[in-house]
Parts: C-alpha cells; sequence; structure tokens
C-alpha cells in the first residue's frame, strides 16, 4: 500500500533528513513540503545533496491540500506546531519533531518553555514517541511526539536500568557531547566555524537546559517516584551525533547484562560486548543507537556510554520509524541502511 506524506518545515536540518529517508522508503510518497522563507524554490535549491531527487517545490502551509495525505511529519520550529497541527484534518496522522507536545504536564510544558501551551485537547492525546517503549501506543496514535535528541541518548542508556532497578535512582549523571546541528540552521553567532571550532563548551550548565524536563517526566513515570539525574549538555565542533556518558551506581555486569536482555530483539539499538565503547562515528548518518558498559576503578560504580545520530535515530529517522507503524507498515521500512564510515 502506498502512503501520501507532507513535510512541514522541509527547509531545517530534520526536514532534509526526512526527505533524505523517505526518498528510498518503498511506500511513501512525498506530496507536499512547505517552508515559509523558501516558498517557490526547488528543494535541491535549497539542499543541493537533494538535487537527484523528483520533489515538490517548497510551499507555503496555507497552499498545501492536506486532503492528499495520509500523515504529516511536522518539522516546524517549537512553539509553531501547536497552532498548525490543530488546523489539520482530524483523520490525518502526525509525527511532530518538536517539543510541543512531549510534555504530559501543562503547567511542566509552561515553566520550561516559558508559555502556556496552545492546543491542550491535542496535548492529552499525543502519545510519547520513544519508540521502543511506546510501540504498542504509537501504533494506534494519531498524534505522535517526537523526543528531544538528547532525552533519546540518555533514555536509551537508563530506562531499562531504572526499570529493573539495578541502579541507584539518586546517583544518575549524564554527560553528553552533540553535534552543532542539534542547534538547527538558523543563523547564530555562537555557531559559526570562527566561534566553534577548536574548541567546545558546556552549555545549560545547572540543570537548565529543557530535556531535562522529559527526563523527569520518563525516569520518575517509570520509577513511580521522582528521578532528577545531573545533566551537563556539551557543544563539540562536529556536525552530527550524540556521544552521552552516563554515570552510575551498581554492578556493571548486572547492568551490561539488563541492558542486552532488554534490546536483544530491537533492530536499532545494539548493546555492545562489555568493555567496548560507542563512538558517533559508527552511527552517523543511520538509525542505529550503540550503547555499551564499562566497570569503574571505584566498586560498584559503572559507565554506561550511548551514541546516537541527532538528526535520524534522535529525530527525524526517529520520526519514519513512528510514522512506519502508525501507517502498519513494517517498523524498519526505509531505515536499515547502514552508518557512513569514515
Amino acid at each position: 500500500m502506498s502512503h501520501n506524506v507532507i513535510i512541514l518545515g522541509a527547509s531545517g536540518y530534520t526536514g532534509a533528513e526526512l526527505v533524505r529517508l523517505i526518498a528510498t522508503h518503498p511506500s511513501m510518497n512525498i506530496v507536499a513540503l512547505s517552508a515559509d522563507r523558501k516558498a517557490g524554490l526547488q528543494m535541491g535549491e535549497v539542499f543541493p545533496h537533494l538535487r537527484h531527487l523528483a520533489l515538490p517545490k517548497l510551499q507555503k502551509i496555507d497552499e498545501i491540500n492536506f486532503n492528499r495525505a495520509n500523515l504529516v511529519f511536522c518539522a516546524l520550529p517549537h512553539a509553531t506546531s501547536q497552532a498548525v497541527i490543530r488546523t489539520l484534518p482530524g483523520d490525518i496522522k502526525v509525527v511532530d519533531l518538536s517539543a510541543d507536545f512531549r510534555l504530559r504536564d501543562p503547567e511542566e510544558y509552561a515553566r520550561w518553555y516559558g508559555k502556556d501551551h496552545a492546543a491542550l485537547d491535542l496535548q492529552s492525546e499525543a502519545v510519547y514517541g520513544l519508540t521502543e517503549f511506546y510501540r504498542d501506543q504509537i501504533e494506534t496514535a494519531r498524534l505522535v511526539a517526537g523526543t528531544g535528541c538528547n532525552a533519546a541518548t540518555g533514555q536509551y542508556a537508563l530506562r531499562p536500568l531504572i526499570a529493573a532497578g539495578v541502579i541507584d535512582l539518586d546517583e544518575i549523571i549524564i554527560d553528553l557531547k552533540t553535534g552543532v546541528s542539534g542547534a538547527g540552521r538558523s543563523l547564530k553567532e555562537n555557531l559559526l566555524h570562527a566561534e566553534l571550532s577548536e574548541g567546545t563548551h558546556a552549555y545549560a550548565v545547572g540543570g537548565t537546559h529543557r530535556h531535562l524536563a522529559e527526563f523527569d517526566q520518563e525516569f520518575s513515570a517509570l520509577a513511580g517516584r521522582p528521578v532528577k539525574v545531573q545533566f551537563t549538555p556539551h557543544l563539540i565542533p562536529a556536525n552530527r551525533g550524540i556521544l552521552g556518558t552516563v554515570y552510575v551506581k551498581g554492578d556493571a555486569h548486572v547492568i551490561h547484562d539488563t541492558l542486552t536482555e532488554a534490546y536483544d530483539d530491537e533492530p536499532f539499538i545494539e548493546v555492545l560486548p562489555f568493555g567496548a565503547h560507542p563512538s558517533t562515528r559508527h552511527i552517523r548518518g543511520s538509525n542505529f543507537c550503540h550503547v555499551g558498559v564499562t566497570g569503574d576503578r571505584v566498586e560498584g560504580r559503572a559507565i554506561v556510554i550511548a551514541a546516537l545520530d541527532n538528526l535520524t535515530k534522535g529525530s527525524s529517522g526517529q520520526a519514519l520509524q513512528n510514522a512506519n507503524l502508525m501507517l502498519g507498515e513494517e517498523e524498519t521500512a526505509g531505515l536499515m541502511f547502514a552508518p557512513v564510515f569514515p
């Protein structure tokens, strides 16, 4: 069966990544692409690496005929998706890549994003889009909220451990390194080559990063009690990739066994042999996540490392994985390509 899809926000990095992925999907057709400031241009003019594809011209959102589509990918900026999605026909399935529907509690959304939620009726039906842990709900959902890329990385390292009760919930530290594409495509002074290259720095230090809200929500629900991790992200001079180094208190071999068992049947999560270390160079451009465990020199402590591509498994690949489930396709369709190396 063929499915017609629309991508809103196609001129951003995640929108372009969706186009790249869907181009080889066996049963999806892109029937419309939106880009406000780039409307009227061909996708190949905005992203020359996509010149070989026959794609519709970029349009403004209000010019699109949504009745042609089975599903819409919404890759719009945060706080924009709410207003747009509520105007879409009610029979169209939606995968939102922004933060607009990730937090179930409207008060938490207002606290972390500085404004009231503008579509509470939709928030109540949104399913959190961490595919491996919400698969059953995603299959029957109309609206799926993609996770934050940092939040996904930390959760792949920690969720099975919290669920199994094999780590100390009050002794969790997440040290995360992320590529610059996670900041989006808009021009920012601190992302200029001369400002970013040949160095790295921490940001959102002290618990101010918005993806902490997802950690709080998901880990606390899983544990049945409040769980507040320490989390510091760092910006590195690389285009793609996230490497999360997580420090926990627990038996390293039990932790490795728990993760291995939890992800044994997952097509995109690979737990490495004990002591092997993931690298962003080994998952670049793919929908795979590598997880590794090493024992610390301090007895009773362990280090869990997770690596994924922020634009693929952390965003657009995850969105396509969810869309496959929502449309009744094989979950892996269009996603089983190897990482780009070197």
